[in-house]
């Protein structure tokens, strides 16, 4: 492959054109940043998505790596006297870095082997007489006595044979064909066979695997990683179970092409190279491909629940009381108000004596009564269930306009020691701040999750146990996808916010908040240009994403870009409004009238400007200031607490889904635990992945199929749920 090559071949792999490939490889070698050319740079672009632009800029990197790499192989094997015409065409025609390296193989500097040191006593030329198989009278003792020679300690033609046998054998097994053919077998027919390395009581939390063995082929992810789990703990001998003489046959029939008398001299070496050279490479190989694979598709689930959970609908204008579990230290509370600010905060001791309960609970009335508290957010960490009893007996007895809901506190703890929490709440106790955070992330769960490192959030499966790099860097992406999606109000984002803003960094996102304190709140998005190491090129990239609700142009509280204000201006004068209409509700709505009837194609025409960018503005003009959050349900409040003895099979509850993994979706129906729908229970329709069917915050309605209260868990079905509603299997 040729540089030349690239878009295309990337056009080929994602089935769009061409231009659109080149188009986006130019935008990102130019700077711009993957959100901006997604949302403003859709007529380059052919209006492919967020996630085609993050593939084709995925796959530049890597096909630049292997022409890069080709011509690395082919400057060593020039070096080497060794390039042939027919061999270059070869190189230059792979397109994945594997068989490139299949190629280059018999010609990489390798440690001094077994060939090598027959090679050195001057056995190759017997090698390769061997190989040409043209020999078909005599014996191959006679073929080898030539080759006998003291002086290299080759004091026989069997001496002769093994040497030239161990060359024979590394030559064919590092055959490019040869590994291409065994590994495709491989895959289609070898097993994963595991065995408990301990004493059963040892190794209890892998029973499952104790005598285990599943096709490669099949084995889904979460097994994989589990069983590289209990390897890694030396708990699990894990080994690669194949077809072997079937592949040896396989070679022997590939190699030995007639009668000559060095056949079974063939088949010698091609066994002893199979057993001695390819097969352990290959199981080398097959395994970490195995857990490349499963480790790609852990971070993938992981990434898609993180945007989930980081786009929930905030819960907007309450004043929240955030209460942080505990026994024997008490329960945290912090109220905050609906802006974020702390009001107050205490220790309740609930789950002591029946005075301090009774002392607890008119503190608890005063406080709520107090700052108004409209909504309680309840930890889900230890002595979660006896807080919720206590919050919601208080409710009840006082009939309290109050609501509350369980919150996934996941990095509360991890937040509340950081750097940043002590420089956002100075005066308050690390177990407190715990305490803030819960309250505050129900508020905003974007603004207040992007202060936590992405691993420590809980949505994920066996995090710790893939790459952490490549899971940093897709968290990374998925974080700034989401802030860009739902775009930043600029006078109020902390610096955690602002770093994830598409072409602001965290010493620019930290020169923001320095120029917000200095000069006050910003009244235009253009005064981002005075913030020191803040540039045009970076002004581009980041300001569409930037809002500014009280800004002096009402466009500046858009998605609307600068660069295309004078496009949005000529639009609304085309209706005979101007930006002022944008302020008042009562001319806003007869301009979301007129722009519900416009026709986007006419007027794109009309205008010279882009369709898509046309439609977008429409959109964005109809709807300023608007949260593309406000249209997902909220979160369920709950004013009384279900039991566990409370859960029989065939009861039907609502729940909201807390995580969704390969096998099925954890759903928090109000109780200590949560229950999972197995994937065998969520539809009766075919589907691929968990993900297809449900997302990190759905509302969903279940019946319990099963209770184990022995081991605290719960099974759910959204399939029969929904028979019956509808009469109907």
């Amino acid at each position: 492959m040729i540089i030349q090559e690239i878009p295309a071949a990337i056009a080929r792999e994602i089935q769009v054109k061409p231009y659109q490939v080149e188009a986006v490889i130019k935008l990102v070698d130019d700077g711009n940043t993957v959100p901006f050319i997604a949302r403003y740079r859709k007529e380059a672009t052919g209006e492919l998505n967020e996630e085609q632009i993050r593939t084709i800029e995925e796959r530049l990197h890597y096909l630049r790596n292997l022409v890069k790499r080709q011509e690395e192989i082919i400057r060593n094997i020039t070096e080497q006297g060794k390039l042939t015409p027919e061999l270059s065409t070869a190189i230059l025609n792979c397109s994945k870095l594997q068989e490139l390296e299949d190629l280059y193989l018999p010609f990489r500097p390798k440690k001094r082997t077994r060939a090598q040191v027959a090679r050195e006593k001057g056995l190759e030329p017997l090698a390769e007489l061997i190989l040409a198989q043209q020999l078909t009278s005599g014996t191959p003792e006679e073929a080898a006595r030539n080759f006998i020679n003291p002086q290299q300690e080759i004091d026989s033609a069997d001496a002769a044979l093994a040497g030239a046998k161990d060359i024979l054998a590394e030559t064919i097994c590092e055959q490019a064909d040869i590994r291409a053919a065994i590994r495709q077998r491989l895959w289609q027919h070898a097993e994963l066979v595991t065995e408990l390395a301990v004493p059963e009581e040892a190794g209890k939390d892998f029973l499952n695997y104790k005598e285990y063995r599943e096709p490669i082929k099949r084995i889904p992810s979460h097994r994989l990683l589990a069983v590289n789990r209990g390897e890694k703990k030396e708990l699990l001998k894990v080994t690669l179970s194949a077809p072997h003489e079937d592949l040896i046959s396989f070679i022997t029939r590939k190699v030995i092409t007639g009668h000559s008398i060095f056949r079974e001299v063939l088949q010698d070496a091609i066994a002893d190279g199979y057993k001695r050279l390819l097969f352990p490479a290959m199981e080398r190989e097959v395994r970490a491909q195995l857990t490349e694979n499963a480790e790609h598709q852990a971070i993938r689930v992981f990434g898609l629940n993180l945007r989930q959970l980081l786009l929930q609908p905030p819960l907007a204008g309450h004043t929240v009381m955030g209460l942080d579990p505990g026994y024997r230290t008490g329960c945290k509370m912090a109220v905050v108000s609906p802006t974020g600010a702390v009001l107050a905060t205490g220790t309740l001791y609930i789950t002591m004596s029946a005075a301090q309960q009774e002392t607890a609970a008119r503190e608890l009335l005063a406080t709520i009564n107090r700052h108004g508290v409209t909504l309680i957010s309840i930890g889900n960490g230890t002595a979660s269930y006896e807080t919720e009893e206590f919050v919601a007996r208080l409710i009840q007895e006082h009939n309290l306009p109050v609501h509350y809901l369980i919150t996934n506190e996941a990095g509360a703890s991890v937040y509340s020691a950081s750097k940043l929490a002590k420089e956002e709440l100075p005066g308050l106790d690390v177990s407190i701040r715990g305490a803030v955070s819960i309250a505050r992330r129900i508020q905003d769960p974007l603004a207040e999750l992007v202060k936590i490192d992405p691993k420590s959030i809980g949505v994920g499966q066996y995090q710790h146990d893939v790459n952490q790099k490549e899971l940093g860097n897709t968290l990374d992406q998925v974080v700034g996808s989401s802030v860009n999606h739902v775009g930043v109000e600029l006078n109020t984002a902390s610096i955690e916010l602002l770093k994830h803003v598409a072409g602001i960094n965290a010493s620019v996102a930290k020169n923001i908040v320095t120029f917000r304190d200095e000069h006050g709140s910003f009244t235009s998005r253009k005064q981002l240009l005075q913030v020191p190491r803040l540039g045009q090129a970076a002004f581009t990239q980041c300001a569409g994403f930037l809002r500014l609700h009280n800004a002096d142009n009402p466009l500046d509280n858009t998605p609307v870009h600068p660069e295309s204000y004078h496009i949005a201006e000529t639009v609304l004068a085309h209706l005979g409004c101007s930006t002022t209409a944008l302020k008042d509700k009562a001319t806003l709505q007869n301009l979301q009238e007129k722009l519900a009837a416009v026709n986007t194609a006419a007027l794109a025409e009309k205008l010279q400007a882009g369709e898509p960018t046309l439609r977008d503005i429409v959109s964005a003009l109809g709807k300023p200031g608007r949260d593309p959050r406000a249209d997902l349900p909220l979160p369920l409040t709950r004013k009384n607490i279900v039991k566990l003895s409370d859960i029989t099979p065939g009861t039907r509850v609502r729940g909201t889904v807390h995580n969704v993994t390969d096998f099925g979706a954890f759903v928090d129906i109000g109780i200590k635990v949560n229950g999972l729908i197995h994937r065998s229970e969520l539809s009766y329709k075919p589907f691929r992945h968990p993900l297809d069917i449900v997302s990190v915050g759905d509302i969903l309605e279940v019946i319990v199929i099963n209770v184990d209260e022995t081991r605290g868990r719960i099974g759910l079905s959204l399939k029969q749920a929904a028979d019956s509603n509808t009469g109907v299997k």
